[in-house]
């Protein structure tokens, strides 16, 4: 039963860490959802550099829980990113983990940049409808 039972935590951590890593990237691109977006990616920023700060830069509770499921289920060796994990998981590839990070930095720092830069034009247009 326990075994079941992490198997099934295993894929929902995977499916909900995947859907929030594609929100925090894209959740800017729709505007009913740019709130939201804005508190994920303040959530994600604060575990990164925050939490951080006492566990490493980057971290991340949703992959130290996956990977305590994981350890429990037998997996070894597990990549410090969880991007380079996922990655590796869903293809198969082995990509090298100083690009993974590279690009998950630079990506999470340009979807902060989309966000701020939609809401400013937002909020202009917005004051400029009411002048």
């Amino acid at each position: 039963m326990e075994s079941l039972l992490l198997r099934l935590a295993d894929q929902a951590f995977l499916w909900f860490h995947a859907a929030l890593v594609i929100f925090n990237l894209f959740g800017w691109i729709w505007a009913r959802l740019r709130k939201a977006h804005l508190i994920s990616l303040a959530l994600t920023a604060g575990s990164w550099f925050v939490l951080g700060l006492f566990y490493g830069i980057g971290y991340c509770p949703l992959t130290d829980w996956h990977f305590d499921v994981l350890r429990r289920l037998g997996a070894r060796d597990l990549p410090r990113s969880y991007i380079t994990y996922l990655i590796g998981r869903t293809t198969g590839l082995s990509p090298d983990p100083a690009v993974v990070e590279l690009a998950t930095a630079i990506g999470f720092f340009a979807a902060v940049a989309a966000a701020i830069v939609v809401q400013i034009v937002t909020r202009r247009r917005g004051a400029g409808r009411r002048a």
